[in-house]
């Protein structure tokens, strides 16, 4: 694929932004047990990391037979909240990557709302985004299709073709790939550093992996490079 000028870096959040994922499954996994559904955090990992909700409940629903109520929703936003607020850091480097982009840049991530702003809110970082906020509740299908993606790109006003996705599970890699644009995978996260986790990216043909964040800003420079060359 020929290089071409990078205008806008979509961030997925959880995992990429925030270190969330480890706290998020953990909180899932206490949520299913509960409910009577036994599942380690591998299987977790494995069948729901960067998924949207809806996406989660029907699996939940057609594989295991447990159906998703506002009961259950509700008792787990409250803990994964009160450990968000207690406990969650953000990713290593995204603050000083982020202000030294200097191009737009946005959220796209298949957290409903209201848990992206509080996660941003609490590791500092809502300012450096607010009001580009994209959830997977604005579309029709979440990751791995690229209905989100698309959307973020059509309200800030780029082409598929000259966006960047930041991503750190396969869902999200598939999603960007299915929406045209160049996606990057992130492995700096808790819950990535696994050489497991790492190859099952590497499968999906990434244009690039990497786990410093700051490593970002040498990929989105390369290619602005790149693309005055061609």
């Amino acid at each position: 694929m020929a290089a071409t000028k990078t205008e806008l870096v979509i961030f997925d959040c959880d995992g990429v932004l925030v270190d969330s994922e480890p706290i998020s499954l953990t909180v899932l996994v206490e949520a299913l047990a509960a409910a009577g559904v036994a599942m380690s955090e591998e299987e977790a990992h494995d069948r729901f990391l960067g998924r949207s909700l809806k996406s989660m409940s029907e699996i939940l629903h057609d594989e295991y037979g447990l159906a998703i109520d506002a009961a259950f929703l509700e008792a787990m936003r409250k803990v994964l909240y009160e450990r968000f607020r207690a406990e969650l850091q953000p990713i290593e480097g995204i603050a000083e990557t982020v202000d030294g982009l200097g191009i737009a840049h946005c959220v796209a991530s298949s957290s409903q709302p209201e848990r992206i702003r509080l996660s941003l809110t609490v590791t500092g970082l809502i300012d450096r985004f607010e009001p580009n906020i994209f959830s997977a509740s604005m579309v029709a299908r979440g990751k791995p299709a690229p209905d989100l993606f698309l959307h973020a790109s059509a309200a800030m006003g780029v082409a598929p073709g000259h966006c960047v996705v930041v991503e750190d599970s396969p869902a999200g890699i598939s999603a960007a790939k299915s929406a045209g644009m160049r996606v990057v995978a992130f492995t700096g996260g808790s819950h990535a550093r696994t050489t497991r986790h790492r190859d099952t990216l590497l499968s999906l043909n990434p244009d690039a992996l990497f786990d410093d964040m700051r490593e970002l800003l040498q990929f989105v420079r390369k290619e602005e490079a790149d693309g005055k060359e061609h």
